[in-house]
């Protein structure tokens, strides 16, 4: 299940975003909105419902957090975009930390 987090994150809506892949949740980031979503099956699943809530497509990027590890990471196939991002790795440094910053308000009471 996709959730949009516009605030930290409540308990619940942490337990329904694991539901496809249990302890590894798939995120995507509003960079300059500070919302996110967790959860999904695909990093599509968060960007559609990003995009339908007013976000811009320059403005997402999609990543992950492993709830056991702690551990974020920056991949995601919505990534790639031709002479910005040739890769599915979050490339830019910027963008890198707005992610994770972003990533560790809104999950704090789990990182």
């Amino acid at each position: 299940m996709v959730v949009l987090i516009d605030k930290e994150i409540s308990e619940k809506q942490l337990e329904q975003s694991k539901e496809e892949y249990d302890e590894y949740i798939k995120i995507v980031v509003d960079v300059k909105k500070e919302v996110l979503t967790l959860g999904g099956e695909w990093h599509a699943d968060g960007e559609k419902a990003l995009l339908d809530n007013g976000s811009m497509q320059g403005d997402l990027w999609g990543g992950g957090v492993n709830l056991e590890t702690k551990e974020i990471d920056f991949n995601s196939l919505i990534n790639i975009r031709s002479g910005v991002n040739e890769s599915m790795e979050v490339v830019d440094a910027k963008v890198r930390s707005r992610m994770s910053e972003i990533i560790k308000k809104k999950l704090e009471r789990w990182l």
